[in-house]
């Protein structure tokens, strides 16, 4: 398991830690259909479309059901926690000022078979990540958007 709040790289800043500036990140257009996505985290909230007709959760966010094609589609919070499907640990420095190593990291939520996010796992070092892990969101606050990021769900 990851040791929360050890400084250093990306991945291992501390979570949630409002006195930091968040890394320089190229940020994603805000638009209607994924307004609801960027911004859920203002309120503490990961969301996604979830259909009315059958519950199947949408992600990426879609005009239509791909279960069973219809359009009553509303936004919903998930829980929030998932565990780690998949991840690799980026070690170039693509982007200037966002220094490696970092994990880019796929995670699966409980609420469906499937419904999985990309993300990068903070708040532990690169090397202490695993598949099958447990991580709760966090969200970043950069510009207008709160990015989900993923860190080690502590036990209670």
């Amino acid at each position: 398991m990851c040791k929360v709040g050890v400084v250093g790289s990306v991945c291992s800043r501390p979570m949630s830690d409002p006195t930091s500036a968040p890394p320089f990140r190229i940020l994603p257009a805000l638009v209607p259909q994924n307004e609801h996505f960027w911004t859920g985290g203002s309120e503490g909230e990961l969301r996604f479309l979830r259909c009315r007709a059958c519950g199947w959760w949408l992600h990426p966010a879609g005009p239509i059901c791909p279960s069973c094609l219809s359009k009553d589609l509303a936004v919903a919070a998930v829980s929030g926690r998932g565990t780690v499907h998949a991840f690799t640990v980026n070690w170039q420095p693509w982007i200037p000022g966002f220094d490696p190593p970092y994990v880019i990291a796929i995670v699966e939520l409980p609420e469906q078979d499937g419904l999985r996010v990309t993300t990068n796992i903070v708040g532990c070092e690169p090397d202490l990540v695993e598949t099958g892990m447990p991580v709760a969101v966090e969200f970043e606050h950069n510009g207008d958007v709160w990015l989900p990021l993923f860190h080690p769900e502590v036990a209670p």
